[in-house]
């Protein structure tokens, strides 16, 4: 937890020096240390115990010290001289998408702005576009952006939930009172947003383990504590309910809080049918019980074969499950990642340790994609940079010939979709991937279409757009594309970064329907993300997605 403590700290002194307007590079190294840090798989104490910070990469002298100095003090005082002069309340106003810190300290020194309510009164007293640089379309995006946010509020994106839960598991794991345990509800359905977090258990001594539940560190409020459930808030701001239940209804109340509200309500339709009641305690006829201790037993007991937690939204799933439920893709032996960035662009992990971490995940293959060269804010590669990396490539093939190292580029469509490289360049690289980067309201759909007339392009990355906490997709016929994907035999990216899920679910079923593959990789720009596969992988089971539907398993 004390991973996201400080990535925590740091993000919000960067907010705080955005906002001052000072010095860029020093925002940018508290950035970089907040996304490595959130990103990290391994506790980061361990690593301050064992005086090894400064060998975490990315982690410099400077933000090493602040480490060691928050686990000897419980502080950071660059945090409390960053928030100086400024209300807290204006920090929130940055979640807002199209409102960057510059507007945010201009709307605070001249308007006196210091909330969400007070910005809302600025746009419609018509004093927010006085400012300079407030044209008529900026103050429309930034409206979107309150609405945008409104609706996120109170949903957490499944990737942070994913990395606070399976701490959380880790630790209620190791108490010896604790018997069985499972997350439940939209997280175990690997929904893209998640509300609270359920957490299921069995347990001889539920007084020691509501004790103990209530008593962690991430505790910052007990809302509720019971004999089987209690509630807490974490330092984050998520709830998370504990329940303890019976062990003969461990899989009948796990079943029934995973959900989904519809997929029940079928069950429950199904089992009425068949003369037959089910609710979270168990299966019944006649009030004797007929099973729960598993939730193996619980769909047996309907006739039907079990149904995958991320398939469980009543979208003909049941009816399947009466038949024959198809081998979704497994969280398990995946062969590799096809989208990762290297210190030839942006990302902060060399050739060699990412193919070593590769090797760890016991992937076949390694997709390593940096940017093309008009992509100058990321880093992007001129054409002799990118061969130089491609020798490299040929060069760490040899010393490691059990994984193979594919020549991959996120190559940029542009404006009138011809793509950043040539063809004499691209026929050179084993994947292409082609994205759109900038100019988002110039015709991103023709780009993408012109794009896949293109020979070698092999996958459409991140083909709406979208940012979970920042932006909706742009505005692009999905079927059309789709359409045009299954005639020039491209696949669609799942791009596995928590903040894009991008396909999603939905149009990942639309995809399978049109016979067009997807292709999974992390958008990883460190080696500590590579972890993201899960969230990818989760969407393609949401998707009913096999491995005939998953292009990674061509290679």
């Amino acid at each position: 937890m004390e991973n996201q403590k400080l990535a925590q700290m740091f993000d919000k002194i960067a907010d705080a020096l955005e906002i001052k307007g000072e010095n860029r590079f020093k925002i940018i190294a508290y950035r970089k240390a907040s996304q490595i840090l959130n990103n990290l798989t391994s506790d980061i104490y361990d690593h301050y115990q064992n005086d090894e910070l400064q060998k975490i990469p990315g982690i410099g002298e400077g933000i090493a010290k602040k480490i060691k100095e928050y686990f000897e003090t419980g502080q950071i005082k660059k945090l409390k001289e960053a928030f100086q002069g400024l209300p807290e309340s204006l920090l929130d106003l940055l979640s807002i998408p199209s409102l960057g810190p510059r507007t945010v300290a201009l709307a605070y020194q001249k308007l006196k702005v210091k909330n969400l309510q007070d910005l809302e009164k600025a746009i419609r007293n018509g004093s927010l576009a006085s400012l300079p640089g407030m044209g008529e379309k900026k103050i429309d995006n930034i409206m979107k952006g309150i609405e945008f946010l409104k609706k996120a509020l109170g949903r957490i994106p499944l990737g942070k939930a994913f990395v606070m839960v399976n701490e959380l598991l880790k630790e209620l794991s190791g108490w010896e009172e604790i018997k069985q345990i499972s997350p439940a509800g939209s997280y175990r359905r690997m929904k893209e947003t998640v509300g609270d977090i359920d957490i299921l258990v069995t347990s001889d001594d539920p007084k020691k383990v509501m004790d103990q539940f209530t008593a962690l560190d991430i505790v910052a409020r007990v809302k509720a504590k019971g004999p089987t459930r209690s509630s807490i808030e974490t330092d984050e701001g998520f709830q998370v309910d504990l329940r303890i239940v019976d062990d003969t209804s461990f899989g009948a109340a796990l079943q029934y809080f995973t959900g989904s509200k519809a997929h029940n309500v079928k069950l429950r339709s199904l089992a009425k049918d068949k003369g037959l009641k089910i609710n979270e305690y168990g299966v019944f006829k006649d009030e004797k019980y007929v099973a729960g201790k598993t939730e193996e037993q619980v769909y047996q007991a309907l006739g039907l074969e079990f149904i995958p937690p991320e398939m469980r939204e009543d979208l003909g799933e049941i009816e399947l499950a009466q038949k024959k439920i198809p081998r979704i893709i497994s969280y398990d032996h995946f062969p590799g990642d096809l989208h990762i960035h290297s210190t030839y662009s942006d990302g902060e992990s060399s050739l060699k340790e990412i193919v070593e971490e590769a090797m760890k995940y016991g992937y076949k293959f390694v997709g390593i994609a940096d940017h093309s060269k008009s992509v100058k804010y990321a880093g992007g590669l001129s054409i002799e940079k990118l061969l130089e990396k491609n020798d490299e490539i040929d060069k760490l093939q040899k010393q490691y010939p059990k994984i193979r190292i594919l020549k991959a580029a996120e190559v940029d469509i542009l404006i009138d979709g011809s793509l950043d490289y040539p063809d004499h360049i691209l026929s050179q690289l084993d994947v292409v991937i082609a994205a759109i980067h900038t100019g988002f309201s110039n015709d991103p759909e023709g780009r993408i279409l012109k794009a896949m007339d293109n020979q070698y392009v092999h996958i459409i990355a991140h083909p709406t757009g979208r940012l979970l906490s920042q932006r909706e997709a742009y505005n692009v016929d999905m079927d059309k594309l789709l359409e045009k994907a299954s005639r020039s035999k491209k696949a669609m990216e799942i791009n596995a970064y928590w903040d894009r899920l991008d396909l999603n679910d939905y149009d990942c079923r639309k995809a399978r329907e049109h016979g067009v593959k997807l292709a999974i990789g992390t958008d990883s720009h460190h080696i500590s993300g590579m972890w993201q596969m899960v969230l990818g992988i989760g969407v393609a089971r949401r998707a009913w997605l096999t491995k005939k539907d998953i292009y990674n398993f061509d290679i």
